[in-house]
């Protein structure tokens, strides 16, 4: 009863599994369709200067002919340069000035004793020059517009009543002084100095510049400009097939855009262009997840992985909907090109190269030129995907950036070459979204490391880290067990060069040969490539001891690599590098010298289990082979040639090779490799 309660409960949690699965599929695709623009898609892709291939095509209804954006701003220029400014006059500012003047004089003489003749002649002449320079009018001048000799017009208010004048005939506060100056120099029996200083503060600008009305003309001016520039009327025909689109048509056909998606959003149904996103993106996605079922089991038994996979499409098309959304100046902008890279470092590249293709063609429906845009992303993906197909240093990441900017620039040179047919007129500053984007395309480094993170996901940047024979596990065996660690460096060597002719993920093997020993770092003595001396702590323990001792190794580095993290895909190398395999020399010992007992052959036998995948699978073989190889008295080819063959042999006879996905073309391939490989090996080393 309660093993069928048990399978229950096991059943359910697949269920769920697959429940949670289609719910993260339904969930992506929810926040994709709902974030990207709703817009009725335009049916015809418009290029200045191609051949239009499609049939006539006629207006169906009357729309008006944009002006260019040039045009306009000419018109704007043109419209702001007829504006008159204007400017308002302070017509009481004189009499007070005036007024302050004579207090001033009063006090500057208060006790002196000067005649009133002269008193009268210095008030007469201030008061004279005062009225002169205020009666002309004193302006201030708005460095918006560019005075020069000739001046220019402006509206002079007051009271309501506009006057023009030419700013040429008004003074400045500099020019009015420098009219009294001139003035009082002419009458040496004043003081010029002692009345100037008085003047100077009673000159004041009593012509000021109106900024809330002149802005109101030019706003006036800006909205009474036409943005259009004729009319296409219903029937009349855009373009006929096989005109070039020159600038004219080019125009006509933008605004016939504008005028069908402005039609589109006043009689178009939002509920059918919901629906019809819903159905495009849902293919998109339901064709990734087929080719997860088909393909990659592994991925889709994982809603872990699933869901890393569709939160990197769903953040990319996110960030593409936010992008049109706030009208980035360029989409070319965004990185599109992250995408393939963490796919392809996660994963592998043909996953990337899905992924991309989906992300691109829903994409695509959005972005203007849609073929022009598709060329670019899955040509730049593509190049970014085989740029890092091998990843084995850091410093490639920004070699495939390098890579990816001269792709970009060869697609940009062609197509710019399609349209302008010259090179005189290319608009090179058009090249700086793409150098942008691949610069941002850089950020799939530390993208990489966060997901590794969330997600559990060993990637080749981790086993680059964990091939590094600084790191702390591989220091501690190198100066504890230096016998063991001079055999994983053997062994790294002929299983990483083995895959590599197979098929198979070298870095992967690498990382498994160099950690698979790692439990012997426990009792290194116990192992015979770590004795110096003729002492073997063996001879004290029983048969089954020493076989324990032995089998221990692979119990203790489990132990020992989870506690330094490292990660699990790393760690089945150390599980399975004996399968289930007999400690065969102290079996066969007891065997000898105790054939009166009856022996359990499970204490001589690893726990298992057997390897699951060609790397691990090669790693036995190169283990047990290198191991054995350190035993030949004589090594030549004979010897090693008879030893490869002898122990893949007996792992296949021992059925330790089943589950790891070799065939026999492999293992000749493999014997071969390893034959050539061990010819200059002569250590010896006793064969347990």
């Amino acid at each position: 009863m309660a093993k069928f309660s048990t399978s229950r409960q096991k059943a359910a949690l697949r269920k769920y599994a697959r429940h949670l699965k289609y719910l993260m599929v339904v969930a992506s695709t929810v926040v994709i369709v709902f974030t990207l623009p709703k817009q009725v898609k335009f049916s015809y892709e418009i290029e200045k200067g191609r051949i239009w291939n499609q049939k006539d095509l006629v207006s169906p209804y009357n729309f008006a002919i944009l002006k260019t954006s040039e045009e306009i701003e000419r018109d704007k220029k043109i419209a702001l340069a007829n504006i008159t400014p204007v400017y308002q006059l302070n017509s009481g500012l004189a009499a007070q000035q005036i007024a302050g003047f004579k207090a001033d004089l009063e006090i500057k003489w208060r006790g002196a004793n000067i005649p009133d003749n002269k008193k009268k002649k210095y008030i007469t002449t201030g008061v004279a020059l005062l009225n002169s320079v205020y009666n002309r009018g004193i302006l201030n001048l708005n460095p918006k517009y560019m005075q020069n000799e000739q001046g220019y017009t402006i509206t002079v208010l007051d009271k309501n009543i506009g006057t023009e004048r030419n700013t040429s005939d008004l003074f400045t506060r500099e020019k009015a002084l420098q009219y009294c100056d001139a003035t009082l120099s002419a009458q040496p029996d004043l003081d010029k100095a002692f009345l100037l200083d008085l003047l100077q503060i009673r000159i004041q600008n009593n012509i000021s510049y109106n900024h809330k009305l002149t802005s109101k003309l030019e706003n006036d001016a800006m909205s009474d400009l036409s943005i259009s520039n004729g009319m296409v009327q219903k029937g009349e025909v855009i373009v006929t097939k096989g005109s070039v689109v020159n600038d004219d048509i080019y125009q006509k056909l933008q605004s016939y855009k504008k005028a069908f998606e402005d039609n589109a959003r006043i009689k178009g149904d939002p509920k059918l262009v919901l629906t019809g996103q819903f159905v495009l993106v849902g293919i998109a996605v339901v064709l990734l997840m087929v080719f997860l079922y088909l393909f990659r089991r592994d991925i889709y038994d994982d809603n872990r992985l699933v869901g890393l996979i569709l939160l990197v499409i769903t953040v990319m098309l996110f960030t593409l909907s936010m992008a049109i959304r706030f009208q980035l100046p360029n989409l070319y902008y965004i990185p599109y090109c992250i995408v393939p890279i963490i796919i392809r470092i996660l994963f592998d590249t043909r996953l990337a190269l899905n992924i991309h293709m989906l992300v691109v063609l829903i994409a695509g429906f959005f972005v203007p030129n849609s073929f022009e845009f598709a060329y670019f992303e899955i040509t730049a993906g593509m190049v970014s995907i085989y740029s890092i197909k091998y990843l084995a240093r850091r410093d490639q990441f920004l070699t495939s950036a390098l890579i990816i900017i001269i792709s970009y620039f060869m697609a940009f040179l062609g197509i710019s070459l399609i349209k302008e047919g010259t090179l005189v007129d290319l608009d090179w500053v058009g090249f700086v979204p793409f150098v942008v984007s691949v610069l941002l395309t850089l950020l799939a480094y530390p993208l990489i490391y966060l997901f590794e993170k969330i997600f559990s996901i060993t990637t080749d940047i981790t086993l680059i880290e964990l091939t590094n024979t600084n790191a702390p596990l591989l220091r501690k065996m190198a100066s504890t067990a230096p016998g063991t660690f001079q055999h994983s460096l053997q062994v790294a060597n002929l299983a990483e060069n083995a895959i590599y002719a197979i098929g198979g993920n070298a870095l992967l093997v690498r990382a498994g040969a160099l950690y698979h020993d790692i439990g012997k770092m426990d009792n290194p003595l116990f192992f015979i490539e770590n004795q110096t001396s003729m002492f073997n702590p063996h001879d004290k323990l029983t048969y089954e001891e020493s076989a324990q001792v032995i089998i221990r190794h692979v119990s203790r580095g489990i132990e020992m690599a989870h506690k330094a993290n490292i990660p699990n895909i790393v760690i089945d190398f150390i599980r399975t590098h004996h399968g289930n395999t007999r400690v065969d020399y102290f079996y066969q010992s007891f065997l000898k010298n105790f054939p009166e007992k009856i022996v359990d052959e499970n204490t001589f036998r690893y726990p298992g289990p057997i390897p699951f995948s060609k790397e691990t699978g090669v790693l036995m073989l190169a283990d047990s082979i290198e191991a054995a190889s350190r035993a030949l008295k004589q090594p030549d080819e004979v010897s090693i040639g008879n030893l490869v063959d002898r122990i893949v042999k007996y792992k296949l006879d021992q059925n330790q090779l089943n589950d790891s996905d070799i065939t026999l073309k492999d293992l000749e391939t493999i014997k071969t490799i390893f034959k050539r490989m061990l010819m200059s090996i002569y250590h010896v080393r006793i064969d347990y």
